[in-house]
């Protein structure tokens, strides 16, 4: 058992489990909350992963494919937020779902996602790069606690925190070497424990995953890392594609790559493969990267 479930807390997946299951408040209206060591916004990931769960509980029998969302205004941690979803259409094979987040009377996300019925057609996929096997690599754990000493004070707990989702970087500590490098990462990861056979919560998971390590990808080529105060940061628009099922709770190589930067914006894109190295997503996102005036 670990520490802090000995001292009769939950574990960080634990809390992830619990943050992703909505409040039903009224018929397409879910509620939503943040973790409280969240102060300044909401992370991205969790609002699209909590967008998907409130989706998946309108369709029945069908499997989101893709979903396409904008970050529209900041999420505020501290008060709950809104999913309203609108049951755009269901025919026979796809369901079309749109669903609003609300804060403070205004919206502040909005997702488009398309669900469909299993079904079996002509299949291909590029395949895999070869990096080594998760086993053999540092955890991003081991990593944060080794450069601890070189991140800002203000934001060393944060960076220290225990998360939901265990990282082991391909690169080891050059994911975190803040030095000029090519606009390419690759990453295994998985939910750190296991989580209930549920295809819409692995989803859900995975979702929140998709959006730890991806902007970043877009910084490479320039030095700057996350906490860098001359750098603005922030998820504009996030797209997924659901390829195969997978679990979230075993290990997935995210192989990612960013062609592009401009206009204060950076283009990031990523595939998600399987240990047995089937292509089970992909992910494609812009963010802010706006230099801050001095």
């Amino acid at each position: 058992m670990q520490e802090n479930e000995s001292q009769g807390e939950r574990s960080p997946i634990e809390q992830l489990v619990a943050l992703l299951d909505l409040e039903a408040i009224e018929e397409n209206i879910f509620r939503g909350t943040s973790p409280k060591d969240r102060s300044q916004r909401v992370f991205g990931g969790q609002v699209l992963g909590q967008a998907l769960v409130a989706a998946s509980r309108t369709v029945d029998a069908r499997i989101c494919h893709s979903l396409h969302a904008y970050f529209l205004l900041p999420g505020d941690p501290k008060i709950p937020i809104l999913y309203e979803v609108d049951r755009s259409r269901d025919g026979s094979s796809f369901s079309s779902r749109r669903v609003v987040a609300i804060q403070h009377g205004r919206p502040v996300f909005h997702m488009a996602a398309s669900f469909q019925i299993p079904e079996a057609g002509l299949e291909h996929q590029i395949e895999p790069p070869d990096v080594p096997p998760p086993e053999g690599l540092p955890n991003e754990e081991e990593l944060r606690r080794r450069i601890a000493d070189r991140i800002p004070a203000k934001y060393r707990d944060h960076f220290l925190r225990k998360r939901p989702i265990e990282i082991r970087p391909v690169d080891g500590e050059g994911f975190f070497s803040g030095e000029a490098r090519p606009p390419h990462y690759a990453v295994w990861m998985r939910a750190a424990g296991p989580l209930p056979d549920d295809t819409a919560l692995q989803q859900c998971v995975l979702a929140y995953a998709s959006d730890m390590t991806l902007l970043e990808t877009s910084l490479a080529p320039h030095g700057v890392s996350w906490f860098d105060e001359t750098i603005q940061l922030a998820s504009i628009d996030h797209a997924m594609w659901f390829h195969r099922p997978f679990r979230a709770d075993d290990w997935l190589l995210y192989v990612q790559d960013s062609p592009s930067a401009s206009g204060a914006r950076g283009f990031n894109r990523g595939l998600i493969y399987s240990r047995e190295g089937e292509l089970v997503a992909s992910v494609a996102q812009e963010g802010l990267i706006r230099i801050r005036a001095r």
